[in-house]
């Protein structure tokens, strides 16, 4: 079956379509609560359309979203487009495996049931959007929780906001840790200072347990950052897609 499936962030919305479990594309949209559904339902269609693919060939629609007012928007969006109701992730739905803190966010549910399902156990989770997340999945397949903190791109706009005189600088990496320009200076601290952070993490999480584990990095930032980290880190972009698509299958109902 061909399915849609879309994860809602804080800052980018992502879309993708799912054929027999292989992810045909993967795109992001801004996400906007000022959007009308019928706004939604244009955009998607013209995501769809770039990629060849008729809503009525769409059998399925599965919604992960950490931002609520926009699931009704989406969902409302898709039935106009396909005329299929989406199944929403949240309280309820069967995961297949045994989640041990209270109110997880759908997302990292998601990608904890990727990360089992492709990668097995034990597995870090790391996905890097508007906040930051690196989760843990434990040897018995439990998810047992993580660390969230401030995303590259708030930290980034911080920078230039609370600071005088720092300018607004696209983001990359420079060649050195040690510059003499103001603007490789701030690109060296996000990129290689959030990469050391990621690492001090891991290395703590490792210590914790008490055994390695696989790790995922995933989010729009990750092919940014997650390359100047010292740990052998797997960059799977279509990791919370590859969720919904088991999620929808572990909860269709024919």
């Amino acid at each position: 079956m061909k399915i849609l499936t879309i994860d809602i962030g804080n800052s980018n919305i992502v879309i993708g379509c799912v054929n027999n479990h292989k992810v045909e594309f993967v795109e992001r949209m801004n996400s906007d609560s000022s959007k009308t559904d019928l706004e939604y339902t244009i955009g998607c269609k013209m995501v769809l359309d770039l990629h060849r693919i008729d809503p009525s060939e769409l059998h399925g629609a599965i919604i992960s979203s950490v931002v609520p007012p926009l699931t009704d928007l989406l969902a409302r969006a898709i039935e106009k487009l396909c005329g299929i109701r989406a199944m929403i992730v949240g309280p309820g739905i069967k995961t297949g495996i045994n989640i041990l803190p209270q109110g997880v966010g759908a997302d990292l549910v998601v990608g904890a049931v990727a990360a089992i399902e492709y990668y097995s156990a034990p597995a870090i989770i790391i996905d890097m959007g508007t906040a930051t997340t690196i989760t843990v999945v434990d040897r018995n397949k439990a998810f047992i929780g993580g660390v969230i903190y401030p995303g590259v791109s708030i930290a980034l706009q911080s920078l230039e906001m609370g600071t005088a005189q720092l300018p607004h600088i696209q983001l990359k990496a420079p060649k050195n840790v040690i510059n003499m320009d103001t603007i490789d200076s701030m690109r060296a601290g996000v990129v290689y200072g959030n990469a050391g952070a990621i690492d001090a993490l891991i290395d703590r999480m490792i210590q914790e347990l008490g055994y390695s584990a696989t790790i995922i990095a995933c989010g729009g930032l990750a092919p940014m950052i997650v390359p100047h980290c010292r740990h052998d880190v797997i960059i799977d972009d279509e990791l919370l897609l590859k969720g919904l698509d088991i999620l929808f299958y572990k909860n269709f109902k024919c």
